[in-house]
Formats: C-alpha cells, sequence, structure tokens
C-alpha cells in the first residue's frame, strides 16, 4: 500500500469544509474523518471546534435530518435510529430529544406497513412461526417490543 503523508491543518480544514456543505455530517464523523487523515487529536479537536463555530456543522440540525430521512423513507423504529446516531458521534441528549419529537401517528403508520407487507411474503401468518417472524422484523428495524405486540 502506498503511504500518503498527512494532511495539514489548514489543508484538511479546507476538506472538511468541502465536506460539510456537501452533506450534514455530526461533529463525531469528521472527527473520525480528521483521524484518518492522519491529524493529532489536538488539530482535529480545533479544525471540529472551528466548523462548529462556523455552523458547518450542528448536531442538532444533522440529528434532525437524519431522524426525518430515517422515519420518513427507511422506515426505521427508533431503537435503530438511535444505534445510528450512537454510532455517528450524536450526544445522547440531543438524539433521545428528537427521537421523542418523532410523530407518534406517523411512527405507528410505518411499523404498520411494513408489518403488512412482510406479512403477505410470510406463509402461515398467523401461526405462531408466522408471528415470530413478523415480530423479529420488526425488532430488527427498530421497533419498540410493546409496540409490536400491539400490531401482531
Amino acid at each position: 500500500m502506498i503511504q500518503r503523508k498527512p494532511l495539514t491543518p489548514e489543508r484538511a480544514l479546507v476538506r472538511a469544509e468541502e465536506l460539510c456543505v456537501r452533506a450534514e455530517r455530526s461533529s463525531g464523523e469528521i472527527m473520525k474523518k480528521l483521524r484518518q487523515w492522519g491529524l493529532t487529536a489536538t488539530d482535529a479537536e480545533k479544525i471540529t471546534t472551528s466548523l462548529i463555530q462556523r455552523r458547518f456543522i450542528d448536531d442538532r440540525r444533522f440529528c434532525e435530518a437524519f431522524v426525518r430521512d430515517k422515519v420518513n423513507f427507511a422506515r426505521w423504529g427508533r431503537r435503530k435510529i438511535a444505534m445510528a446516531l450512537y454510532e455517528k458521534g450524536v450526544d445522547r441528549d440531543i438524539s433521545a430529544e428528537v427521537l421523542a419529537s418523532i410523530d407518534p401517528e406517523r411512527y405507528e403508520e410505518n411499523l404498520r406497513h411494513i408489518m403488512d407487507v412482510k406479512r403477505r411474503s410470510i406463509v402461515g401468518p398467523d401461526t405462531f412461526e408466522g408471528r415470530t417472524k413478523l415480530f423479529r422484523f420488526a425488532a430488527s428495524r427498530g421497533f419498540e417490543p410493546e409496540l409490536i405486540k400491539k400490531f401482531i
């Protein structure tokens, strides 16, 4: 493999700004990227702080957009979204607050929709095995067990 020399902090700042302009990024994602580029922890922290101060990065804005997309398009449940946000380095307080603001009607409609679609593909959906498959499927999508039981 070719060894690349680490970026200078000035060049890394420009590249990080370009990344943030193209799409919403969390502070954790940027920190990880800066470390991959070979920057020291202090340089990465300084760059991230600069990006936050100049509003290139806003974890709340990122979290709201991420949650909105995952609920509306991917039809994920709260648990799966929370795990993904944790992996992206979003503070738990911010993610908990944004997850609590999900529209309950839309959320339940998503669960109902994915369970209806899955039910059509299961042989014997009213058997114990069929209900178990439905439960596991909905749980793998990140929905809470209490809510899944309600719909089964």
